[in-house]
């Protein structure tokens, strides 16, 4: 009778073995931290003292993820021409790379737009409606070049999305290269500029997956290359010209609309989607987020997305602007002392959208609180500057998440690097946002499922004090901190 009882105890410890080995969620954790981590891979923590706890829920489904990436302008192609070949390799292999953030949707501009050396256009000959002296050579020595050695590195490829910033001034009302707009007569001149690009492009290997109509239609000061559209101008555009030249001429392509800041959203979207016919050609819209350092507009996001939820909604622009890179000093990129344009040009009333901010922040908060609101895809700006913040012929000094000194040859991976590569990493093409619970509002955090059926969820810490989480799925749970300021990747596999 006792051998009884003893058989039974040890398979009770079994029993208990097994039940305590299936309540524990197999996870990767990564982390990048003001302490100095750098998608450092970090271990689990005990179950003690717990913060907050995240619950994920992967029957909840929202939007299909396209991409995160950043932009080929011809400042970010010519530094990389002006570097030595070991670090041009080092710096490709850092944004495509297997090993990489692993980009999957870039941008790129037709013509020339501030982060070029001079202005150009495609069109140079004043009169040519039939575009027979059109030609894409301005890009043969940077921009195509570096496209081609980044689709050499990546391995399932990247998606192009191309805006240009003005048409040819000979097209434009004030025939000037700030300002102004296309005038009618060369509207449909200006659609077969578009159909133009794809192919002469794609004759270099090289596909286009998007347009957007036109970069900031809204204007910029008249500061450097820009072309004026109303909402109403814009759908006339599309609908009546670029949108059934691109149809009639084969290409399968995406168009986006607006392509500016998000205060100005909501006009832009009942215009846009106001019915069948006005929505007609459009996939989508394009967004920027320069109207605040810190507030991601989720109420014009959700009205954006209510009034048209099978339409794309893609972050296409974002930078550290008005700002000269701060060369290896991984501390400044994490305090709160980086301004924006608004600090000395936004009109009174909306100075409170243009706080001094911490630039790991601005991009991980936006990043997350667009992705929470329906947005499919985050693009940033120039890949590569020099430690100036240029070249730019506008003098329009920006950030960029590598920096480079050609003259010494060095490049510098700023913190804002590894933010992106947080979610551009881990966060694949046709993965969809999926559902959470989070007990700490002091943190954010967003979860995707990935076509493999793995989970990526990011959470950003912008406390000054370390967080012990839990995190659930299905039963199974795993214990970790997360650093004071730092953000995570983990992946549930």
């Amino acid at each position: 009778m006792k051998s009884k009882y003893i058989v039974g105890f040890f398979l009770s410890l079994v029993t208990m073995a097994c039940n305590t080995k299936d309540k524990s969620l197999p996870v990767d954790i990564f982390e990048t931290s003001a302490t100095g981590n750098q998608l450092t891979k970090i271990e689990k923590s005990s179950a003690e003292n717990i913060d907050a706890e995240i619950k994920i829920n992967p029957d909840q489904k929202y939007q299909e993820i396209i991409g995160f990436g950043g932009s080929f302008t011809e400042s970010t192609a010519y530094l990389m021409n002006k570097i030595g070949k070991e670090n041009r390799k080092l710096i490709l292999d850092a944004y495509f790379g297997e090993n990489g953030a692993k980009y999957s949707l870039t941008r790129t501009h037709m013509n020339s737009c501030d982060f070029s050396l001079s202005n150009y256009s495609y069109a140079p000959v004043e009169g040519d409606k039939e575009l027979k002296h059109f030609s894409i050579d301005e890009d043969r020595d940077d921009i195509i070049p570096m496209i081609k050695e980044a689709m050499a590195v990546s391995k399932d490829g990247f998606k192009i999305l191309s805006s240009p910033w003005t048409a040819p001034i000979w097209m434009k009302d004030n025939k000037d290269w700030k300002g102004g707009k296309l005038l009618p007569e060369y509207y449909d001149t200006w659609a077969l500029f578009f159909s133009k690009y794809i192919e002469e492009y794609k004759k270099e290997g090289i596909d286009i997956w998007g347009f957007t109509v036109e970069n900031e239609p809204l204007g910029n000061g008249y500061n450097w290359e820009s072309m004026h559209y109303s909402p109403e101008e814009m759908v006339d555009f599309v609908n009546n010209y670029m949108g059934p030249k691109l149809k009639a001429d084969g290409h399968d392509v995406k168009i986006l609309g607006y392509d500016q800041n998000r205060d100005e959203l909501k006009e832009w979207a009942d215009i846009m989607y106001k019915d069948e016919e006005s929505s007609e050609y459009f996939d989508g819209m394009a967004i920027h987020w320069y109207a605040s350092t810190y507030d991601y507009m989720p109420e014009a996001l959700q009205y954006t997305y209510n009034k048209a939820p099978n339409k794309l909604m893609i972050q296409s622009e974002a930078c550290v602007d008005a700002e000269v890179p701060h060369w290896k000093d991984d501390a400044w990129y994490w305090k709160k002392e980086a301004t924006d344009w608004g600090i000395d040009w936004a009109p009174e009333e909306q100075k409170y959208l243009h706080p001094k901010y911490v630039p790991v922040y601005r991009y991980a908060r936006d990043i997350i609180g667009c992705l929470n609101n329906h947005v499919q895809a985050w693009i940033d700006w120039n890949m590569v500057l020099d430690t100036k913040g240029g070249p730019n012929w506008a003098n329009n000094w920006c950030l960029a998440p590598v920096i480079v000194d050609p003259e010494k040859d060095e490049v510098y991976f700023t913190p804002m690097y590894y933010t992106l590569a947080h979610f551009s990493k881990y966060i694949r093409p046709g993965a969809v946002r999926i559902g959470f619970e989070l007990s700490d509002d002091s943190l954010m955090t967003t979860a995707a499922q990935n076509p493999d059926g793995s989970i990526a969820v990011v959470i950003l810490n912008m406390n000054k004090e370390a967080k012990q989480l839990k995190l659930a799925l299905a039963g199974k749970e795993t214990f970790f901190k997360i650093d004071a300021q730092a953000i995570q990747t983990i992946i549930i596999k």
